[in-house]
């Protein structure tokens, strides 16, 4: 099988799996991305043990499908998990908007489409993992891309 196949395989598996899954605060794979992101961060306010939030999925096909939003403002930093998306031939945005967030990329799944990361310019934003691009341009390494493009816009500057 090839990458294309697999990607391709992967992502409408995804769309399956993540419209029938609840999501669990502390999942092991949340853990881990907590860990890694952490880990790029290198200094942060958070301590060994960050309670943190997750900010759930979206599936969006041929742009059938909800986007993905964290407009809540802190006073605080706030550790929010952003889990996977899907987007499969279409044009998707995830608003990362909380300027004391500290936003950490589960993953992307970009296929044959658009994918636009809005996040505020004093956000703190990192990936759990290293991202993919086949036949497509990718400007976060944070997601798999297939024949489109992922670009993060940094919105709220002054």
């Amino acid at each position: 099988m090839s990458k294309i196949q697999y990607v391709i395989n992967s992502a409408i598996f995804s769309l399956t799996i993540f419209s029938c899954m609840p999501v669990f605060a502390a999942d092991e794979d949340e853990v881990d991305a907590v860990v890694s992101c952490l880990k790029a961060w290198g200094q942060h306010p958070f301590g060994k043990q960050p309670k943190y939030k997750t900010l759930t999925s979206s599936v969006k096909v041929f742009g059938i499908g909800d986007n993905s939003k964290d407009a809540e403002i802190t006073n605080a930093p706030a550790l929010v998990v952003v889990d996977p998306g899907v987007n499969v031939m279409g044009g998707a945005t995830v608003e990362l908007l909380n300027p004391n967030g500290w936003y950490c990329l589960k993953s992307q799944v970009n296929v044959m489409g658009g994918l636009t990361i809005k996040a505020h310019c004093k956000a703190h934003l990192a990936s759990a993992l290293s991202g993919v691009t086949v036949l497509g341009s990718a400007n976060s390494n944070n997601s798999v891309t297939v024949m489109g493009s992922t670009e993060v816009e940094l919105v709220g500057c002054k």
